[in-house]
């Protein structure tokens, strides 16, 4: 378990590796191109600025979550996208990767796609990626890959707070 409060972090590919474990981001800036938050780890990142350095292209994340019976994934909560290049959101590192962005800024640096299968195309049916209450001009869902999901108020529920990672039993004392 980790937390981190108002950290920066700088890279290009590969920025952040949030492997194993539970970790909670607060405020924190973190800059990359392609992968830059990739592991398996159980995070949640509030009210971060996700800044992409792509040139042309990249990617925000690559979690990489095994199994659907994993308890691991990426919450990003009230956080602000912004950059240059285009960006997917996510790409499937794993074959069941769990990312969800909610109540975040997209900047329109946002492929239409939003999400990558890592060119494995039955990944998408083991991949949970979804976003809830995202605006801003990359938070347009026309194009977006038809196995992302949009949240309803009921399934975001469990990805909008620090219980997403067990943070009521160890989080007060960081």
């Amino acid at each position: 378990m980790a937390a981190f409060f108002n950290v920066n972090f700088y890279g290009a590919q590969d920025t952040l590796y949030d492997h194993k474990g539970r970790h909670y981001f607060y405020r924190c800036y973190i800059e990359g191109s392609i992968d830059f938050i990739f592991g398996n780890g159980r995070s949640l990142y509030l009210s971060c600025r996700l800044h992409s350095i792509a040139s042309p292209s990249g990617s925000l994340t690559a979690q990489k979550r095994l199994s659907t019976k994993e308890n691991t994934g990426f919450s990003f909560l009230k956080c602000v996208v912004t950059g240059t290049g285009n960006i997917y959101l996510g790409r499937a590192w794993g074959p069941a990767s769990r990312v969800v962005f909610s109540f975040t800024y997209f900047a329109d640096i946002i492929l239409p796609a939003g999400w990558f299968d890592w060119a494995d195309p039955k990944r998408q049916k083991t991949v949970f990626y979804a976003e809830y209450k995202c605006y801003g001009p990359g938070s347009n869902r026309d194009g977006r890959v038809p196995w992302s999901r949009v949240l309803t108020d009921s399934q975001a529920k469990p990805f909008l707070h620090t219980g997403f990672i067990n943070g009521e039993q160890w989080l007060n004392s960081a």
